[in-house]
Parts: C-alpha cells; sequence; structure tokens
C-alpha cells in the first residue's frame, strides 16, 4: 500500500482543478476525448479499432507490437481526465474512471491471462502517467494500489533499462509516484539512476548514443518533462542533466535536412519533423564521435547541400548496419537515400532494413558479414567549399575503407572504396523512389523526376571506366521505407566487383562533363585525385 501524503479536493462538474499532473504535452495527438467516448480508438497510425463497452485486454487486432504497447499504456484513458479538467464535465471522468478499474481488475501482474507484454517497462513507464493523473481526482484504493505495484516493477534494478530512452520514461514514472504520495526513497532513487542515464545516452557532444537521430528529439522532450517535475516536487535539477539535455539541440539541428526533416537514419523514418527552437549552430560540418558526420553548405536555405556518414560503436538499440554508409541531399532533392525504418514487428522485412544490403556501403566479394562490428573515421579535411572523410572498419574480416570527398557549389560527392588483401569490393546505391531510370551503359547510370537528372559514374584504380552497373528496382534490393509500415520500390544501382571503385555522383544533369586521367578525376571543371581524397 502507499503511504498517501496531502488530500485531494473532491471532483464537482462545476468545480474541477486543473492539476500539472494532467495538464501537459504527454497525450498521443489520437484519439481525441471524444473518440474514446465514442469506444474508437486510433493508435500508430493504424485504422480505428472499437473498444465496445466492455473491453478486450487481450485484443491486437493488427498483430503490431506498437499497437498493442499504446493500447497498454493508457494514455488514449489519459485524454478523457484531460477533457474533464478542462470541460468540467463528469461524463469523462466516469468514463475513465471505469476504464481504468476495468483494467486493473483484468491485468494484475503474472496472472493467468494478463498478457507479458503488459507489463514490460515502456508501458508500464508510459501508463503511470494517466494513472497518476486519474489519482488527482480518484482517491480509491484499487488505484493507489495498481500505482504502488508500478511502483515496485520501476524501482526494481533489475529491469531498469540504463542508457537507454526507456530508462529515463521509468526514472520520470517512478518520481511522479514518489512526489505524488511523499516517498522521497523512490524520487531519489528515480534522480540518482536518470542522472548516469542521461550520461550514457547523451555523449558530451550531445549526440544521442541509441543510433537512430530522430530519436534525440524524443529524448530531449521527455528530459524536458523530468526537469519540469523536479522542479514541481521541489528538487534541484542535477546539472549534467540540464547541460546534455540543451546540447542535444545541436545534435538534432545538424541531423535534420535542408528541408526540415531529420535524416532517416537507423530506426527513423523520413517525415520527422522536429518541433524544437535548435537555434543555428556555428558550424555547417560537424563530426560526432558517436558516429557521424553531417555536412551542409549553409543554413536556414532548403536548396542547399545535405550529407550524412556513419561510422562507430557497433550496432545497439534503434541502429542499422549501415557504417560507412552515405545520404545525399542537393538542389532541394533527396538524392541518395537509406533504407529507412518500417515498423518494430519480428518480420524478414524488418530484419532486412537491418541490413548492410538496405545502406549505401560498400560490401566485400566472398567474406562473411560480421555483424555489430565498430568503425572508425581516420582522416578529415575541411574546406568551406569541399569536405572530404577517411573511414575502415574490418566488418567483413579484412579491411575495408571508404573515402568520401562532397564538393560545393558546384554540387558533386565522390566516394572511394577498396578492401585489403587483393579482395575485390562492391557497393550499393539506393536513389530516392522519385528518381526513375532513364539510361544505363559503360559505367554510366542517369535517373531523373521531370526535368531533374542526375548521373553516377564509376572508375576502376587506373582511372578506366567501370561498366556493368546494374539497376534493381523492387526484387531483394530495390526497396525503401521513408514512413512508418511503408515498403516502396525503389532504385538501387549494384556496382560491378573490383578492386577499387571510384563512384561520382552529380546531381542535376545527366550529361556531366567528364575526364579521368593522371591520377586524376575532373567533373564540370571540378577536380580531384582518383585514388586519394
Amino acid at each position: 500500500m502507499l503511504a498517501i501524503g496531502g488530500s485531494v479536493s473532491p471532483a464537482h462538474a462545476d468545480k474541477v482543478t486543473r492539476t500539472t499532473e494532467c495538464q501537459g504535452d504527454w497525450l498521443p495527438g489520437t484519439p481525441t476525448a471524444d473518440d474514446v467516448m465514442k469506444g474508437e480508438i486510433s493508435l500508430v497510425g493504424l485504422p480505428p479499432f472499437k473498444l465496445g463497452k466492455k473491453i478486450n485486454w487481450a485484443a491486437s487486432p493488427y498483430g503490431n507490437r506498437s499497437w498493442e504497447f499504446v493500447f497498454q499504456s493508457l494514455r488514449w484513458m489519459g485524454t478523457l481526465v484531460v477533457a474533464y479538467e478542462n470541460s468540467g464535465e463528469q461524463r469523462y471522468l466516469d468514463r475513465a474512471t471505469e476504464i481504468a478499474k476495468d483494467w486493473v481488475a483484468n491485468n494484475r501482474r503474472g496472472a493467468r491471462g494478463t498478457k507479458s507484454y503488459v507489463w514490460k517497462d515502456h508501458p508500464v513507464s508510459l501508463r503511470t502517467q494517466p494513472l497518476l493523473c486519474l489519482s488527482m481526482h480518484v482517491k480509491e484504493s484499487w488505484l493507489k494500489d495498481s500505482l504502488a505495484d508500478h511502483a515496485k516493477l520501476l524501482s526494481d534494478s533489475r529491469l531498469y533499462k540504463k542508457g537507454h530512452n526507456h530508462g529515463m520514461d521509468q526514472d520520470i514514472a517512478l518520481m511522479g509516484i514518489g512526489c505524488r504520495y511523499g516517498r522521497k526513497d523512490w524520487a531519489d532513487l528515480a534522480s540518482r539512476r536518470l542522472t548516469g542515464t542521461v550520461k550514457l545516452d547523451v555523449d558530451s557532444q550531445g549526440a544521442l548514443m541509441e543510433q537512430a537521430p530522430r530519436y534525440a528529439v524524443y529524448v530531449y522532450d521527455r528530459l524536458q518533462v523530468a526537469m519540469t517535475n523536479m522542479k514541481a516536487c521541489g528538487r534541484k535539477v542535477p546539472g549534467e542533466i540540464a547541460k546534455r539535455a540543451e546540447a542535444l539541440k545541436d545534435f538534432v539541428a545538424h541531423s535534420t535536412m535542408p528541408n526540415g526533416y531529420m535524416v532517416p537514419l537507423g530506426d527513423g523514418t523520413a517525415e520527422t519533423e522536429p518541433k524544437i527552437d535548435t537555434g543555428t549552430p556555428k558550424q555547417e560540418v560537424k563530426a560526432y564521435r558517436a558516429g557521424y558526420v553531417f555536412g551542409r553548405t549553409a543554413w536556414g536555405k532548403p536548396e542547399s547541400a545535405y550529407y550524412s556518414i556513419r561510422f562507430g560503436p557497433g550496432l545497439k538499440f534503434h541502429g542499422h548496419e549501415d557504417h560507412l554508409g552515405v545520404t545525399y541531399y542537393a538542389q532541394g532533392r533527396d538524392i541518395l537515400v537509406d533504407g529507412g525504418f518500417h515498423s518494430y514487428e519480428k518480420s524478414s522485412y524488418r530484419y532486412w532494413t537491418l541490413s548492410p544490403e538496405a545502406h549505401n556501403v560498400p560490401t566485400v566479394v566472398g567474406a562473411r558479414f560480421r555483424p555489430r562490428t565498430s568503425s572508425k573515421l581516420v582522416g578529415t579535411k575541411y574546406g568551406k567549399g569541399r569536405q572530404s572523410f577517411k573511414l575502415t572498419d574490418k566488418a567483413y574480416g579484412v579491411s575495408r575503407t571508404r573515402s568520401v570527398l562532397v564538393n560545393h557549389g558546384e554540387d558533386l560527392m565522390a566516394v572511394r572504396d577498396t578492401a585489403s588483401g587483393g579482395k575485390k569490393i562492391q557497393n550499393l546505391w539506393r536513389f530516392d523512389q522519385a528518381l526513375k531510370l532513364l539510361s544505363n551503359g559503360g559505367g554510366k547510370v542517369v535517373l531523373g523526376d521531370g526535368k531533374f537528372k542526375v548521373t553516377l559514374l564509376q572508375f576502376g584504380a587506373s582511372c578506366e571506366r567501370v561498366g556493368g552497373q546494374k539497376v534493381e528496382r523492387g526484387g531483394k534490393l530495390g526497396w525503401v521505407s521513408p514512413t512508418y509500415l511503408s515498403k516502396n520500390p525503389t532504385n538501387v544501382v549494384v556496382s560491378p566487383a573490383a578492386k577499387s571503385l571510384l563512384t561520382v555522383i552529380v546531381p542535376g544533369t545527366d550529361s556531366p562533363k567528364v575526364s579521368c586521367s593522371g591520377g586524376k578525376v575532373t567533373v564540370e571543371g571540378i577536380a580531384f585525385p582518383a585514388t586519394a581524397f
């Protein structure tokens, strides 16, 4: 049982207290309170589901893990309590109480018939907020006892997700219960754990360590909630939490493309538009030790060129096997794109989106890929109109090395791939789905969309043109998932095998002026070495 501190005012339709526990931006955009009152809820973008008066808590209408987790979070129930506070209409509170009481009766932890995922760390964390909100107006023992059960689970160190956004949500939830009911031990534990988790999840440069930039927005927002709750609880915000939360804003800014959407790396969709004021960083190019290079021509210009490069620690949390991979945006268009994020479902396609084949990477012919291998950024050269980078790893047992050069003004990206031990290398180039194949021959592939054209050229070690590219749309490789649950065909250029491959991407033209001799490549008047950048 919880030791209750303080009193809660009785709820009256004509005199309702608006509470900090219920107000705020913790609620999802859908469903609305009126949707829930009608008995129809839409979660994670899937079609509406009819709840009915008597709710089936084992429901899983779409066989979708994210739907199940959000359903069990009860945040949709919380919309009713917020509507009650804002309107004073008792019917909202009555239905919220009815739903929550029924949930508690039918989802006891460890009971036969209770789905195991109901008491996983994240549904427990997220469910705490609507239950706390309801507790501001309902003083019944079943609700207090359920919150006590949640707190016991949240405070169990064996179940804590340290160094992860789930851990942050656990701490926010535990602190909420501790502050609500005067349990200093729980609030102290939450504050102490949160500091350690933030230091692991957000490095000193402000980079999120979960390997999917879009989660940096979520973590930033949750840290704002955590700090607000600490202050409301009369507690001092640890300096390290405030410092790293602020540093996250630069990381979000650098990982946001000129079109206003975050570059979809790892478990990130191409429709993530950060709604936070990041300000304008001082640098146009930033390399993060966490495993990212982000660069652009200029800030605040949608037509600016932009690129990303991946390296760093081996795969974990929300990462993909995308090391040495690149994306490229130029002249207001996506050019080279990542395979994207489909869902968290345990499907063969989900696992394919994690694989190297879903990214713009070099592969070593005849060698076995070694998952979770780290990679290094071993060389950088910055200039206002040109930057170059060198990366390497042993993901295939031998060293594979990629050098990347990006030229601005006259936009182009040049990438050189090699492998040690005389091994041959291939590479993959996934183009935006709007770009259709126009021609392919003689080591030159042209794609376009209306008047816009982009050209891919490939050369060997002696500056000779390398032909034999295959272009796959659909099939085994030619897919992209720009949004949740989408799977769209797109063109993927597969290179021939060679001991050295220099790939040049030239946006804006189908007939670039190109020469390659004496170890030097010249494209549209832009010259650079064929073998090293």
